[in-house]
């Protein structure tokens, strides 16, 4: 990845993954291990979506899982549509995605690993209390969790945008390779504006939140020595915010020394950073499946719910078969007739509240009335009562 600085620009650094590497080695390892994250990470984070969508429908949701299902969506996005670039940028050791993307690759990527801190800076104003669903299946949470969400989103693209001004491509040889380059005329505001927002979108939000979470975990321990379902939840917000912090913490730190203007750091620590904001994406479903006891129950009624579903219908299709046909064969015409009647005013959520006639004292009736024999529709009946 040897090349020049220009000489009218203060900073220079690869976008959407290092290029110009040389080694078949990282060529092919880099993106089979960017794939795998990406696959198993992924997964994880649409099971936890599944069980927070299926707790909210059952009554069973809280401002928690609204927040944290946020953040699961927010590492899916990661996962799908910053790692892949990544991938194909190791893989063809240069750039092919075009312009527009090579715009907009760091920038979305950082907004969402800004809005990932956020949210969880946020978790520390919701509750654990249930969130009432509605009629419809669908849930209604409290009026703050949308504001905060539209501002938290709103901040972390704005923070970014640097990263969108200055990203260029750029010809090497017959490839092309995306860049961001910084002119010196505005490096001193750059320099200025390199320091706050690392702090203000980073390091500020963890040490608050690890802050709030070991101070809430540290007075529930000491006031309840078995502690209740809202410190097993601290707890895991507590691991969410510490694993959070520590695996962002190298890709941050090399953002901030590379834009500072400091010697370029080692081209290892650079992937190394790069892989592991992907696998923070990917852990944080595994904290949540090993220790919320919500989770952890929604995924084995998830997993039980696929694998006995279809033991389940099989009987209870056979069973609707013979109930039809026993509906059908047997009794006369009167029971038939008494038997839908029945039905009609069991069934349907619709008619339930109606009156209905007293249609089944009618067919009774008629069940006893004589029938002459020149009147008789069925004779044959009459000719196997003889017999």
């Amino acid at each position: 990845m040897d090349i020049n600085r220009p000489a009218n620009v203060s900073f220079f650094d690869f976008i959407g993954g290092v290029q110009l590497l040389q080694g078949e080695d990282t060529r092919t390892a880099m993106p089979v291990i960017l794939i795998g994250i990406c696959v198993s990470g992924a997964v994880g984070n649409l099971l936890v979506l599944l069980i927070f969508i299926r707790d909210f429908r059952n009554g069973k949701g809280s401002e928690v899982k609204a927040l944290l299902a946020s953040l699961a969506s927010t590492d899916l996005v990661i996962l799908l549509l910053c790692a892949p670039v990544r991938a194909i940028t190791y893989y063809k050791q240069s750039w092919t995605l075009g312009s527009f993307v090579c715009s907009t690759t760091d920038w979305f990527q950082h907004s969402c690993v800004v809005a990932k801190t956020l949210i969880l800076a946020a978790t520390t104003r919701a509750k654990h209390t249930l969130v009432p669903s509605t009629g419809s299946g669908s849930f209604s949470g409290p009026t703050w969790i949308h504001g905060a969400l539209a501002f938290i989103w709103i901040v972390s693209m704005m923070f970014p945008l640097p990263q969108m001004l200055f990203a260029a491509l750029v010809p090497h040889g017959r490839d092309k390779i995306c860049v961001s380059e910084m002119p010196v005329c505005a490096s001193d505001f750059m320099s200025l504006f390199y320091k706050i927002y690392p702090t203000a979108t980073f390091v500020v939000p963890v040490i608050f939140t690890l802050a709030y979470y070991t101070k809430t975990l540290h007075a529930a321990v000491n006031h309840e020595p078995s502690p209740q379902h809202q410190s097993k939840v601290t707890l895991v917000l507590l691991c969410l915010s510490g694993a959070l912090g520590l695996m962002l913490l190298p890709e941050w730190g090399t953002f901030t020394w590379i834009r500072l203007g400091y010697n370029k750091p080692p081209v290892g620590l650079i992937i190394f950073a790069q892989v592991f904001l992907y696998a923070c994406s990917s852990l944080s479903p595994v904290v949540l499946m090993t220790m919320y006891d919500d989770v952890r129950q929604g995924l084995i009624a998830i997993w039980f719910i696929a694998t006995c579903r279809g033991s389940k219908q099989l009987p209870n299709n056979n069973t609707t078969k013979k109930n039809k046909k026993c509906t059908k064969t047997e009794g006369n015409g009167a029971e038939v007739g008494a038997n839908a009647v029945a039905n009609a005013v069991s069934g349907g959520d619709t008619e339930k509240e109606k009156t209905i006639p007293d249609v089944e004292h009618f067919w009774t009736g008629r069940r006893n009335t004589q029938i002459e024999e020149e009147q008789d529709p069925v004779p044959w009946e009459r000719e196997e009562k003889m017999l």
